[in-house]
């Protein structure tokens, strides 16, 4: 798995993976121009996408319909260091009968993000810049 992600002016950044392009930018009392979301909403994004995904398959293997499936994720921030301290996730599945909540929330603890974010990945930084010519 690969993105890449370019610079493209002020506090916006546009990635791109598999052909696809977003713009990233800041709000406007952030020195941005408001025009895409800001990286952590991204990762809000990745979070509920992915649990909802994994509802979605629940619900198929089920042969169950919800057309009203829903989820929302919220987050918390923290300081020292600048990070999301907590997430909320909550699946709104009004047609859903309840004897169902259990299979969801397994569904949910399956999500490839949910996971990463319970038990966090070595994350290696490596800078490349000119070489020195002498």
């Amino acid at each position: 798995m690969e993105i890449t992600v370019r610079h493209i002016g002020d506090a916006q950044f546009e990635a791109q993976a598999r052909g696809h392009h977003i713009i990233c930018d800041q709000p406007l009392d952030n020195g941005g121009y408001d025009e895409g979301m800001t990286p952590p909403e991204f990762l809000l994004v990745s979070l509920g996408t992915c649990a909802g995904y994994y509802v979605a398959q629940y619900l198929s293997a089920h042969s169950l319909v919800c057309p009203e499936l829903e989820i929302k994720v919220v987050a918390e921030k923290a300081k020292e260091p600048a990070r999301l301290a907590s997430f909320r996730i909550e699946i709104f599945a009004p047609s859903l009968e309840p004897r169902h909540e259990a299979g969801v929330l397994r569904a949910v603890h399956k999500c490839l993000i949910h996971n990463t974010l319970l038990h966090p990945p070595a994350i290696e930084t490596v800078v490349h810049c000119a070489a020195l010519q002498s």
